[in-house]
């Protein structure tokens, strides 16, 4: 039988790279995209071929609407991608009175527009085949704020309402589209960022949350279990008010 596609955009980071890992050992074919770090990429790539997965890498700007295109026709040349997660993205963060209209714009073109610049091609043959899933990466910050991040927090909002409303489009062409929000996860920018004690604080769990438990939950919404879950912003976050 042959397995079905799945493209994880930012494949090769922290988070990205464990969802790949996941998708390939529930059996999926995986597409590991990325942009300035395709040699991580390939690594990810090559991980998961020696654990018995397929993978292959894909490397373009998703701000680059042109270039996005030109990848996506090469790849749906091989056959329709039925399972998206859009994961790229990236912080520039500053208080809003002291933000730049690049940091503004450049937040919102990975996060928002680069989820158009994806899914948007993909839809039609996924569509075809009356079975997909959408999952887009957001964030808590999206639905409880963060100081410092107005520009990352409209743009993964940007995301709930944009997936609600595809959801409604699809939902009867077998194709689900969900939001993942997690809260502190596991990486060398959260460890940067975050003391022990502010962790302890501002998470009731009391600790950060692993890259392998978003992964899991991406993992089951993509799956044929998780077929009546559409239109959901789903938070992992250790309870975070």
């Amino acid at each position: 039988m042959t397995k079905k596609r799945a493209l994880v955009t930012g494949g090769s980071g922290a988070i990205g790279a464990v969802i790949c890992q996941q998708l390939a050992a529930d059996g999926y074919a995986v597409i590991v995209h990325a942009h300035r770090h395709a040699q991580s990429a390939e690594q990810v790539a090559e991980k998961i071929a020696a654990n018995g997965g397929t993978a292959s890498v894909t490397t373009f700007d998703v701000i680059d609407e042109v270039a996005t295109a030109e990848a996506l026709r090469d790849l749906l040349n091989a056959g329709p991608i039925q399972i998206v997660v859009n994961n790229a993205g990236l912080h520039d963060d500053a208080p809003m009175a002291g933000m730049t209209e690049g940091q503004w714009k450049h937040v919102i073109d990975v996060s928002l527009n680069g989820f158009f610049h994806i899914t948007q091609p993909l839809l039609l043959p996924m569509i075809g085949t009356r079975w997909g899933r959408i999952v887009s990466i957001s964030s808590v910050a999206a639905v409880i704020g963060n100081r410092g991040q107005t520009n990352y927090a409209a743009a993964k909002a940007g995301l709930h309402g944009a997936s609600k409303s595809l959801a409604l489009e699809l939902a009867s062409r077998g194709v689900t589209v969900n939001v993942v929000a997690p809260g502190v996860i596991e990486s060398p920018a959260v460890r940067r960022a975050f003391t022990a004690e502010q962790v302890e604080s501002r998470v009731p769990m009391k600790r950060v949350g692993t890259p392998e438990e978003v992964a899991a939950l991406v993992g089951f919404l993509v799956s044929e279990q998780a077929g009546y879950i559409t239109g959901q912003v789903i938070r992992i976050d250790g309870g975070m008010i």
